[in-house]
C-alpha cells in the first residue's frame, strides 16, 4: 500500500498492489498523484480499477486523470482482480454513497466513515450503523482512513470516543451547548484529523448528529 495525502484537505489516496502478479487498484484520488505514480513505476504495477469510497470532491478530484492515463474504470462494488479480492461494504451516513473496501480480508479502506479516534460527520444513527458494520471485522484489520493516520479495528473498538460511548464504556459528556443557535446536549467530544475536534450532540427533539466541534458553542 502506498499513500499520498493532500496538504490542505488532508485527504488520502492510495495504490494497492499484489506483489506476486503486479496487479493494482487505486483507492480514491483526492491527493497529489505523483507519489502513487512513482509507486506504480517502482513496483512495476498494472492498475486495473479505481475504488471510490464516496463522491465528495476531496476524494475524486483526480479520478478522470487516472482513468485516462491507465484506461481503467471507477468501481464502487466488490471485485476480484489478479490476486486482489475486494469486498465493498456499504457505509452511508457521511455521504449517501459511502463505501468501504476490504482487500484480501485484512486491509480496510474506510473512506470518511471511521478514523483514528473519530468518525464521519452526519446523522448519528446512520453513521453508528455503518461504523458497527466495520467493527464486525477482526481486531487486527488495518484501517486506512480517508484522512490522515492509519489505525486498526481493535484500536478503534477500545479507544475511539464515539465507539466507547455507543458501547456504554464511557458516559455522555452532558454539557449544554448550541449549534447554529439551536440548544443541544453534548454527548461526545473527540480529536479529529484536522485538529479542530469532532462532536456528537442531541437536539431537544431527540435528533442526534455528528459534526465538527468548531460549529458548537458550549453554553
Amino acid at each position: 500500500v502506498s499513500r499520498s495525502m493532500h496538504p490542505d484537505w488532508l485527504s488520502n489516496a492510495f495504490v494497492v498492489g499484489d506483489a506476486e502478479d503486479g496487479i493494482a487498484v487505486f483507492v480514491d484520488s483526492g491527493a497529489p498523484l505523483e507519489p502513487l505514480l512513482v509507486a506504480v513505476a517502482e513496483h512495476n504495477l498494472t492498475p486495473t480499477h479505481i475504488l471510490r469510497t464516496h463522491t465528495h470532491p476531496d476524494h475524486i478530484i483526480h479520478e478522470d486523470d487516472l482513468c485516462e492515463r491507465f484506461g481503467i474504470p471507477v468501481v464502487t462494488g466488490s471485485i476480484e482482480t489478479g490476486g486482489l479480492r475486494v469486498e465493498a461494504i456499504e457505509t452511508p451516513g457521511h455521504s449517501d454513497d459511502g463505501v468501504a473496501f476490504l482487500i484480501n480480508g485484512t486491509t480496510l479502506f474506510s473512506g470518511d466513515t471511521l478514523f483514528r479516534d473519530a468518525v464521519g460527520g452526519g446523522p448519528a444513527d446512520t453513521i453508528r450503523a455503518s461504523v458497527e458494520r466495520l467493527l464486525d471485522l477482526p481486531d487486527a484489520t488495518v484501517v486506512h482512513a480517508g484522512h490522515t493516520d492509519d489505525t486498526t479495528i481493535g484500536r478503534e473498538r477500545t479507544e475511539n470516543p464515539f465507539v466507547r460511548y455507543w458501547t456504554g464504556v464511557a458516559p455522555a459528556d452532558g454539557r449544554s451547548c448550541h449549534v447554529s443557535g439551536l440548544p443541544a446536549t453534548l454527548l461526545v467530544w473527540s480529536p479529529d484529523y484536522d485538529g479542530k475536534g469532532k462532536v456528537m450532540v442531541r437536539f431537544d427533539d431527540g435528533t442526534e448528529r455528528i459534526l465538527g466541534a468548531s460549529r458548537v458553542e458550549i453554553a
